[in-house]
């Protein structure tokens, strides 16, 4: 399925959400003309879901807090071929998307990563690229995989992603499709991103704190024996 053999492609982009009220307009005036934007509230008090909703957004309500809850009620959400994730807080360009989903349209790869490059002194904390650097190493000697990044940019085949049985449910959510993908013998590739100012402070790397807790949630995720899971080809049904 590429754009120029079936006419423009189309993904579903799940936007995990919580008090992202001042991000949210350029997020969405951003997504890739003919996507469907769901935005995956996790408990905003700002507004956001109204917001979302207003700007044309489908919008789906996570009670239970965590940012893998919210990306997988979006997961489950997604109705087409393609899903995309990305970040709701503006950090991260939404447009980058489409040549991404292209990419994995076209077979060129299973799972593509975003590898995000800061565009501005202090846009990445030093305990945020601290954290990120020690689960890449981390990652490497447990899968093999030689990634730099595990940001929250990314594009995979919906029922592939089913077939994964993710069960994280806070911030080892990304991590976990990553382990899991790789011993499922998918293909995990990244390509370079613009990592923008973000809107707000970070509910998961605005501390050190926050950073340890995220740490602590991936580690407990590359402490999983490998298991047999299906190929990307496979999928399961919803």
């Amino acid at each position: 399925m590429t754009s120029s053999a079936c006419g423009p492609l189309r993904a579903d982009l799940v936007l995990p959400c919580l008090d992202e009220a001042e991000a949210l307009p350029w997020v969405l005036a951003r997504v890739p003309a003919g996507w469907r934007a769901i935005v995956v509230d996790n408990g905003s008090t700002d507004g956001s879901a109204d917001i979302a909703r207003g700007l044309g957004a489908t919008v789906v309500h996570e009670t239970r807090r965590g940012f893998g809850a919210a990306c997988h009620a979006g997961l489950l959400a997604a109705r087409t071929e393609l899903v995309c994730f990305c970040d709701c807080d503006a950090s991260m360009d939404p447009g980058l998307l489409a040549p991404m989903a292209e990419r994995v349209a076209a077979g060129e790869t299973d799972l593509l990563l975003g590898r995000r490059r800061p565009q501005e002194r202090g846009v990445w904390p030093a305990h945020a690229r601290a954290g990120n650097l020690a689960l890449a190493r981390m990652l490497r000697r447990r899968t093999g995989l030689r990634l730099h990044d595990l940001g929250p940019m990314r594009v995979a085949r919906r029922e592939a992603l089913l077939g994964l049985e993710l069960t994280d449910r806070r911030s080892g959510y990304p991590l976990q499709m990553v382990v899991r993908a790789a011993d499922a013998g998918w293909r995990v590739t990244e390509t370079d991103i613009p990592y923008l100012p973000r809107s707000g402070k970070s509910k998961v790397t605005g501390t050190w704190r926050g950073t340890w807790h995220a740490v602590r949630d991936m580690r407990r995720v590359l402490a999983e024996p490998p298991g047999t899971r299906r190929s990307p080809a496979e999928g399961v049904s919803a």
